[in-house]
């Protein structure tokens, strides 16, 4: 399918809008589509970086006069031209599309719906704000929204952690994250105030961190930020601070470092899925929920930027003499493969199919059900262990199975419906091995949910090891996995290696 993003980068919009549509671009050109960006000529724009990374760039028609943002929020001001301009310099550019992606504050319904007018294609909103969108699908990254923030866009929303933007190197990199420990030695602090950092955030972190902590620090400040030269130039007269322009692999990076200061956004599910503690510094009215969020889960500790001299020292001992349980906590929040799930949907929407399956985490909601359905005779005939679990043991077990960091509990839902037919659930025997169960439905039995659940797997977690345990009795599993592609290795172990 031909793809097309509509955002922008800019001094005043900032970096993450096109850096999180790289990544769902480069992943969607993995699998063989045809991706393009349409981007306004703004000061501090990334169109040349875009083309960097191997995708066309439809440069839209240059704003006419300058326009002075009111205020934080004032999201109008981003498009430097009104919304009926926009729309027409990009059905000007446009001709054809399967989708269109918007990822852009000051776009919303109102740009959409005269896209849609003009353009036979499906249409993916990328928010955070909880706007009304005339989309086809809208997926909302930010931990803690509900879909029904979005019920007046009337259509299907994708909304949490479960879904971030991130590279792949990201949940490549976190089986060797689930196993990170403190440094013996001086520790290692990585400070990341966003591509532009208006407000200089970064010096004022730098100054404080080194007056006090006795630390390696590496910082990461892009030449597009107004400060850049001032940073720069301090950063050389200490010994133990390291400054870096751009980094290609963001999550080795993270791995390398024990403790992170910077921005919200995307970052922070970086941070998280590597479980990478860290200290968060707001600097847009935008982020306050995300700081919300991260603080109410026990993720990250938010210093205000006018508090940075008083209390960003107490609060990095605070950080550090509670280090394990911020690791846990950020583990538990993005396992890094939101991706893989936001391109299995985009791919639906442009085949226009709506039967089929697909897998959401389970909730303390499920566990009555998954009772119910473990309970039943012809779940127990075939199950590794016969007797049916006493109610309270099954609840503390799934309770526990929920807030492992490690393994992946799935629901399998039917997209018709939307309607539980199934679970699925990879327990981790080691790095990159899992040990895979599923079981469906007994009302669901002879309709293919297995089979299509197998698959659903396959799209989310191909980079892995899976191993399945199959009773020689139980005929039909036997032929499920065979099925499915895995390898026999004896009578009643079966493997599937990595796919990606």
């Amino acid at each position: 399918m031909k793809v097309i993003f509509r955002v922008d980068a800019s001094l005043l919009i900032g970096s993450g809008h096109v850096m999180r549509c790289l990544v769902l671009a480069e992943a969607l050109r993995k699998k063989g589509h045809q991706v393009e960006f349409a981007c306004s000529p703004l000061k501090g724009d990334m169109r040349t970086f875009i083309r960097e990374r191997g995708f066309n760039v439809i440069t839209l028609a240059a704003p006419q006069r300058v326009i002075e943002p009111q205020h934080d929020a004032d999201y109008e001001a981003w498009l430097q031209k009104s919304v009926t301009e926009d729309a027409q310099d990009f059905l000007a550019a446009v001709n054809t599309a399967d989708l269109v992606v918007t990822d852009h504050y000051a776009i919303d319904a109102e740009w959409q719906e005269k896209i849609l007018a003009v353009v036979d294609c499906c249409l993916l909103a990328v928010d955070d704000l909880g706007r009304c969108h005339r989309a086809d699908l809208v997926l909302d990254q930010t931990l803690g929204r509900s879909e029904v923030e979005y019920a007046s866009s009337n259509t299907k929303v994708l909304v949490g952690t479960e879904y971030a933007l991130l590279r792949m190197d990201f949940s490549n990199k976190r089986e060797a994250a689930i196993s990170r420990q403190l440094s013996d030695g001086p520790l290692r602090v990585l400070v990341s105030m966003g591509g532009i950092d208006a407000p200089n955030a970064t010096l004022k972190v730098l100054k404080n961190l080194c007056c006090h902590v006795n630390a390696d620090i590496t910082v990461l400040l892009s030449p597009r930020a107004p400060h850049f030269q001032q940073v720069n130039e301090w950063c050389f007269t200490q010994p133990n601070v390291r400054h870096q322009e751009f980094v290609s692999d963001m999550a080795s990076l993270m791995l390398e470092h024990d403790i992170a200061i910077g921005a919200p956004g995307t970052t922070s599910w970086e941070r998280a899925c590597l479980g990478l503690p860290n200290i968060i510094v707001p600097l847009a009215e935008n982020q306050q929920l995300i700081c919300k969020q991260l603080v109410k889960h026990d993720a990250a500790v938010c210093v205000d930027i006018k508090d940075i001299t008083s209390t960003l020292h107490g609060t990095y001992m605070r950080v550090i003499e509670r280090w394990s349980q911020f690791k846990e906590a950020n583990l538990a929040l993005c396992d890094g493969r939101g991706v893989r799930r936001v391109v299995i949907e985009m791919e639906q929407l442009a085949s226009k199919k709506r039967d089929g399956v697909f897998l959401q985490y389970a909730s303390q909601e499920d566990i009555a059900l998954i009772y119910e359905w473990q309970s039943h005779p012809d779940t127990r005939k075939y199950a590794l262990t016969p007797n049916v679990p006493k109610w309270n043991e099954h609840q503390n077990w799934m309770s526990k199975k929920l807030q492992s960091t490690s393994d992946y509990f799935y629901m399998v839902i039917n997209r018709e419906d939307r309607s539980k037919v199934g679970a699925v659930r990879l327990d981790r025997l080691g790095a990159g091995h899992y040990l895979l169960s599923i079981f469906v439905d007994p009302n669901s039995y002879g309709r293919g949910i297995a089979f299509q659940a197998l698959n659903a797997i396959d799209d989310i977690h191909p980079d892995v090891t899976l191993h399945a345990t199959v009773l020689k009795a139980n005929v039909a599993s036997q032929r499920l996995f065979q099925k499915a592609r895995y390898q026999q290795v004896d009578e009643e172990s079966y493997i599937r290696q990595p796919i990606d």
